[in-house]
């Protein structure tokens, strides 16, 4: 009798893990959970870099070292300067010839050391660069933007290989949760490290800070050897030199319709769009909703929830077959209704509606990356390593851009509308802000349009039921508000 209601209840468990656990049957008889979980881990150390890199570091130097913000934001934009070689890195790794006869394994070792060697020099040359020392100053404006050069080339390096070795590993009907635990992998990794640096520096010394950094770089070395151990098969094949298709030729092929073309300016646009408000969210709810500094903090959790949900919903819609760029144009539509939600929370002088919208936000956020990626996958016609490189590359410079504009766009609204320049109607700090979500809803209209007509033509009919989920740095973008912690 024990033995059979023992059964019921196993066979009862079996059937309900996967429906709490949205990524519990990722795993496969050849790419078991345990594997997966392990691999996961270099998204662990690319969230600590990143987290470090945008979040942490940005705060110390500004507010503990006193160091110049636009020296500061000159140095966090310096890793965007790699984002375009992010294509040139997945084809590379697609064709990679080598006597071990690995093709992925090598590229997230090399971006793994220049992870390293950025977080190794990095502490010594921000002090130099804070003025604390009899050093020239120039040495340490020179050792810092190679120091975060590194950084970010490394993680986009480590990130491009990492994601293509996951799915080269994943069974195709798989690869929707595959990619999906990876990036939750990735916010989780951001949330705990994040929480870690702003305990570990409550009390700030700048010998802390070093101890930090260099902890910060001991750990991506363990954590991504451990991810690497054993999971690239040695290929024979691979360790033979044979002349293929360049890299110009095959790029050419890959972007060589009218589709392709709109479909990446819709990434473009579309990227733009959700991340032009990543610097002023927080700010926002501040200044004008008067919210206090924990609240604004909690935005990090807000949006990473509503990108976790849409990883999870959307990995169901795309392994059942559903269109990967109506999936995106339903998170545009979603995003369309976030920002009209924040902007009317300011009249309302409604926190809880901010709070809602900020959610929304990064939900629709979530469902247009997820969906824009696994369209390009789709057109993998230079390989995954490629595909995902082209997405990345263009992705990340649209991001970074936006960023950049919209802070810009906000301080020169703003100090127009306080001088009474909009007239007297628009003397309101809100205005500054409005301004942006206006032009983020207008980019997101132009996004609308230019995805519309590939919606219904961008699967093939023997990739249903394999789409690919990927999301990328723009939720990592937005839990860069950890600084606030």
């Amino acid at each position: 009798m024990k033995s059979a209601v023992s059964k019921r209840l196993q066979r009862a468990w079996m059937k309900l893990g996967p429906e709490l656990l949205p990524f519990a049957d990722a795993a496969s008889e050849g790419l078991p959970l345990s594997r997966l979980l392990r691999l996961s881990l270099f998204q662990v150390s690319v969230g600590m870099a990143t987290v470090l890199l945008i979040g942490t570091l940005n705060r110390v130097l500004i507010v503990e070292m006193g160091v110049s913000a636009w020296l500061v934001s000159l140095m966090v934009a310096l890793p965007l300067i790699f984002a375009p070689f992010r294509t040139l890195v997945g084809f590379r790794s697609d064709n990679h010839r080598s006597v071990l006869g690995w093709r992925r394994v090598p590229y997230i070792w090399m971006g793994t050391m220049m992870q390293f060697g950025g977080l190794a020099i990095m502490p010594f040359a921000l002090i130099v660069l804070s003025g604390d020392t009899h050093g020239p100053l120039i040495i340490g404006h020179i050792a810092s933007a190679l120091a975060f050069l590194l950084v970010g080339a490394g993680l986009q390096t480590t990130q491009t290989a990492g994601l293509a070795l996951a799915t080269d590993l994943a069974p195709a009907r798989l690869r929707p949760r595959v990619i999906a635990l990876m990036y939750a992998m990735l916010l989780i990794g951001m949330v705990v490290c994040g929480l870690a640096f702003g305990t570990l520096l409550a009390t700030f010394s700048q010998f802390r800070l070093i101890q930090v950094v260099q902890g910060a770089a001991l750990m991506t070395m363990v954590l991504n050897m451990i991810a690497l151990w054993k999971q690239e098969a040695r290929d024979p094949s691979r360790t033979q030199q044979s002349a293929g298709p360049s890299f110009s030729e095959t790029w050419r092929t890959y972007t060589g319709t009218a589709r392709a073309a709109r479909f990446l300016l819709a990434v473009s646009v579309g990227t733009a769009a959700f991340n032009m408000q990543d610097i002023i969210l927080e700010p926002y709810g501040g200044q004008i909703l008067h919210l206090s500094v924990g609240s604004t903090t909690s935005l990090t959790a807000m949006l990473a929830g509503g990108a976790l949900l849409a990883f999870g919903l959307a990995a169901r819609a795309l392994s059942r077959g559903f269109d990967p760029c109506r999936l995106a144009a339903y998170g545009i539509l979603v995003g369309l209704l976030a920002f009209v939600t924040v902007i009317y929370s300011a009249p309302l002088n409604s926190g809880l509606l901010f709070r809602v919208g900020s959610a929304a936000i990064g939900f629709g956020n979530g469902l247009f990356c997820v969906g824009t990626l696994a369209g390009a996958m789709e057109r993998e016609q230079g390989g995954t390593g490629l595909a995902l490189g082209a997405w990345g590359a263009v992705q990340a410079g649209a991001a970074g851009l936006a960023i950049a504009l919209g802070g810009a766009l906000r301080d020169l609204t703003s100090a127009l509308a306080a001088a009474g320049s909009l007239g007297p109607g628009l003397r309101s700090p809100v205005v500054g802000y409005s301004v942006v979500y206006q032009l983020e809803i207008v980019l997101l209209f132009i996004a609308l349009i230019v995805l519309g007509p590939l919606v219904g033509r961008s699967r093939r009919p023997e990739s249903q039921g394999s789409g690919t989920l990927i999301v990328a740095t723009d939720s990592a973008h937005r839990l860069i508000s950890l600084k606030n912690a």
